[in-house]
């Protein structure tokens, strides 16, 4: 089969498009034929090598995907060949990754795709989509009529999370580069797009959030801490989910004063219960069409050099030329 895989850490460039044997599934194993998987800044980082896990060799990247069952271990109660299902986790912890033309993954870490949503959608839907939901729901417990701010409502995370906040009943502001992704702001749900190419963030939120906001989600790899702790209501919720080796200033005297809570979490270090939970929201909220997955950009999965340089010049160079995900399709 073919797949995009490592036998070392390193710059895009060290990822190999070729033949590898066809994964047999074993125990409680599902084999998927993969119609679309997605590219995550993680996904970047452990090829890279920033990441200290151990990998196999040779290792295929990637964590999401969505196709088809092929065949099933013995012990798989769940699936059976033919099924369409979505997954993410892989290629973390040092489990085999998803960039492939097939993929064996543990049931316990996929779930069904809806008949009315695509391969496309699902696989960029997925890991985003769990990380917002554990954040919102499991983490910062939100409630309807509550604030959330988050940064980038048009990126991967930013996009769900303003999508499900406003499920949820919330009140959402957000931020957006430039007209365009500002305009996809507003269309997902947004109550107020801040465009911080033309506008101040500290102004605009002390007009539009004067008694701070309930929950202040960020997204950047560099965090201004003493903005968000500034702007969070008394019992405010702060969500740490990026930057591995930030460390910004934290106003502790502002933050426990007003019985403030933060919150760091990485997805992949949630349960297979926790996560499937949060793929029912997903897959109801996607059926309905009221969650969405934002696009950026498709590309065939010889392509997939290319398509970790263009998430790393947006993630860690800031390239800004980027909306939503990358999807790529064998």
């Amino acid at each position: 089969m073919k797949a995009a895989f490592i036998e070392r850490t390193g710059p895009p460039e060290v990822i190999v498009y070729g033949e590898l044997p066809k994964p047999v599934p074993r125990g409680s194993q599902v084999l998927v034929r993969v119609k679309a998987v997605s590219v995550n800044p993680v996904d970047t980082y452990v090829r890279a090598g920033m990441i200290p896990w151990d990998l196999p060799k040779p290792f295929i990247v990637g964590c999401d995907l969505a196709g088809v069952v092929e065949d099933v271990g013995p012990e798989v109660k769940r699936f059976r060949p033919g099924d369409r299902v979505w997954g993410s986790n892989q290629g973390l912890l040092g489990r085999q990754g998803t960039f492939a033309e097939y993929v064996a993954v543990d049931e316990c870490w996929l779930y069904p795709t809806p008949a009315n949503v695509s391969d496309r959608d699902a696989a960029a839907l997925a890991l985003v989509a769990i990380t917002a939901h554990l954040g919102l729901f499991d983490k910062a417990k939100l409630q309807p009529g509550e604030t959330v701010f988050v940064y980038g409502g048009a990126g991967g995370v930013g996009s769900c999370v303003v999508q499900m906040a406003k499920i949820a009943g919330a009140r959402v502001i957000t931020t957006a580069r430039g007209e365009e992704k500002a305009k996809l702001c507003r269309e997902l749900g947004a109550d107020v797009v801040i465009d911080y190419t033309k506008e101040d963030i500290d102004q605009v939120l002390r007009e539009v959030a004067p008694g701070g906001v309930n929950i202040w989600w960020e997204t950047l790899r560099e965090q201004n801490l003493e903005r968000a702790v500034q702007f969070l209501a008394p019992f405010g919720r702060l969500i740490l989910m990026a930057g591995r080796d930030s460390k910004p200033v934290f106003p502790v005297g502002p933050f426990y004063v007003r019985d403030c809570s933060a919150f760091g979490f990485a997805m992949f270090n949630a349960s297979p219960e926790k996560q499937r939970a949060c793929a029912d929201d997903i897959n109801r909220w996607a059926a309905e069409g009221k969650l969405r997955a934002v696009i950026g950009r498709v590309m065939p999965l010889s392509e997939t050099v290319q398509a970790h340089r263009l998430q790393e010049e947006n993630t860690i160079g800031k390239a800004g030329t980027l909306t939503g995900k990358i999807v790529l399709e064998p």
